[in-house]
């Protein structure tokens, strides 16, 4: 058996796990199969994928014939781009369970449509009830939002991390932490707050909705994720002369 083939066995194998609540504490994903162990070929991604398909199919003669019916997740997921960091994998669930949008430093700007149009979807169509954002240490975008270098196009993006490092200096000054540790931590919890405070968010907790805006950070180091403990529920939780409050 060549390599090729052990790693597709490897794939297949990973995925007879049975999916019941008895197990469902050990499940893992499979092997992961790296690019350059198939030749940096696209045409090998098609045969992973068909192995994936056939796995799944024989799981579930329905998976496939269910998840074309619809999609009903109950999570929207702000992340970063970061190919380190695959939402649903870190989490272990599948396909349909969770929303996502990703771009660089897990960013929520109240003047970009593609963010806010992800938003109004997924709570206003879909009926998300938790919104979770997620960052990761040693986030390039952080990182680069520290220097006064400049770095193109993304320095634009990244102004609004800018600001956050400015707004806390002192801490920064004060602290032992590692500061761009810390700033990822404050970068999430600001994103937080932009997405508890749009009318989108606010409206649904007037209509008495169960959503809940969660902030999160993986660690790359460990695989482990880290809640930041800022869970915000309600609009009184924001109750201050910037932000809506009902």
């Amino acid at each position: 058996m060549n390599k090729k083939e052990a790693l597709k066995r490897s794939f297949t194998e990973g995925h007879k796990l049975e999916y019941n609540a008895s197990r469902i504490n050990s499940l893992i994903s499979p092997l992961t199969i790296k690019f350059s162990d198939i030749g940096e070929n696209p045409d090998a991604l098609l045969e992973n994928n068909k192995v994936w398909a056939k796995a799944h199919t024989k799981l579930d003669p329905d998976f496939f014939i269910d998840q074309a019916k619809g999609q009903q997740p109950k999570i929207v997921w702000f992340g970063c781009s970061d190919s380190r960091v695959p939402a649903e994998t870190v989490v272990q669930l599948g396909p349909g369970e969770i929303f996502v949008h990703r771009n660089i430093a897990n960013q929520f700007n109240h003047a970009d449509l593609n963010c806010l149009s992800v938003l109004q979807y997924a709570v206003d169509h879909l009926k998300v009830e938790h919104i979770i954002v997620c960052g990761h240490y040693g986030c390039g975008g952080v990182i680069a939002s520290m220097s006064n270098e400049q770095h193109g196009l993304v320095d634009h993006w990244l102004r609004n991390i800018k600001d956050i490092y400015h707004e806390h200096k002192k801490t920064f000054d004060k602290t032992d932490k590692n500061h761009s540790d810390l700033l990822v931590e404050l970068n999430v919890k600001q994103q937080v707050y932009h997405i508890s405070a749009t009318n989108i968010v606010q409206n649904a907790w007037a209509l008495g909705r169960k959503l809940e805006v969660h902030g999160w950070v993986y660690d790359l180091s460990t695989g482990l994720l880290k809640n930041l403990d800022v869970d915000v529920k309600n609009a009184e939780s924001l109750c201050d002369k910037i932000y809506i409050c009902r």
